[in-house]
């Protein structure tokens, strides 16, 4: 196949491709079948923009309603030391490659226990891109309200909260408390419908260990991205931890892809 001359840098196809949901939008922003069926650049493209396309086109494509979920855990399984410090568990391409996602989600969840032992910010500042809607599951009221997610102004931000656990006096602007009735309103296929009639229809699950495993175990993830470091804790915060299957037979065994960042290796799951 004869490509324009010109070389497509990372920067150019990871902005090609936030624009890509269908496959008539891959086919605007230069993509073609290659041998084998894939779908790869017509232009010239430089190694990175090749990676880029084959990493996250799947997830470019899968659709308007979509919930997939983000780990970066120790070989032996941890995200954090037993005191609960994950700075940093993985390095800093698995830090580049969790800003892409927020970048491709309309909203990214995490629990009570994540925004208040991390504080984090939940935007998008490692590559290009919107922020997405930050959502806190806060079932007993029991997050700080002067958490940065809460008081930078950066993105909306939905705080949903227990009844009779509502935070008293006025909130931040920007931020929307919504209170959940009763537990089974924090269930995740409740959540994930909640968000959707609010437009929210692509789905980041960031964490902690407890929110990721209670969207698995229900069925809802539709792909799981899971980094592991080459580090050792020994002890310290689990990552996935749900009921399993007592014979090794009846597993979960999902389809697998495999990808290097740094000293890391990504897993991206495609769930059932």
């Amino acid at each position: 196949m004869n490509r324009p001359v010109g070389t497509l840098t990372a920067a150019d196809a990871w902005e090609r491709l936030l624009g890509v949901r269908s496959l008539a939008d891959a086919e605007a922003a230069g993509l073609v079948r290659g041998e084998g069926g894939a779908l790869r650049w017509g232009l010239d493209a430089s190694p990175e923009a090749e990676v880029l396309a084959d990493r996250y086109l799947p997830l470019c494509l899968a659709g308007a309603d979509f919930t997939f979920a983000q780990l970066g855990q120790s070989i032996d399984g941890f995200i954090a030391t037993r005191t609960g410090d994950a700075d940093y568990v993985t390095g800093t391409e698995d830090r580049l490659h969790l800003h892409r996602l927020r970048a491709l989600a309309d909203a990214v969840v995490v629990g009570a226990g994540t925004a208040a032992a991390d504080d984090p910010r939940l935007t998008v500042r490692a590559c290009a891109g919107a922020h997405p809607v930050r959502v806190v599951l806060d079932p007993r009221g029991r997050v700080p309200q002067g958490l940065r997610l809460f008081t930078d102004g950066s993105a909306p931000t939905l705080w949903f909260v227990g009844a009779g656990h509502e935070p008293r006096g006025p909130v931040p602007v920007g931020v929307e408390v919504v209170s959940v009735p009763d537990a089974d309103g924090f269930a995740p296929r409740r959540l994930i419908r909640t968000l959707a009639l609010r437009g929210l229809g692509r789905v980041l699950v960031e964490g902690g260990g407890v929110t990721v495993s209670r969207f698995l175990h229900e069925g809802v993830l539709r792909r799981l991205y899971v980094t592991v470091a080459p580090v050792l804790l020994g002890d310290g915060v689990p990552g996935l931890r749900f009921a399993g299957e007592p014979v090794m037979r009846d597993a979960l065994r999902p389809t697998v892809r495999r990808f290097l960042l740094g000293e890391d290796t990504l897993f991206e799951l495609e769930l059932p």
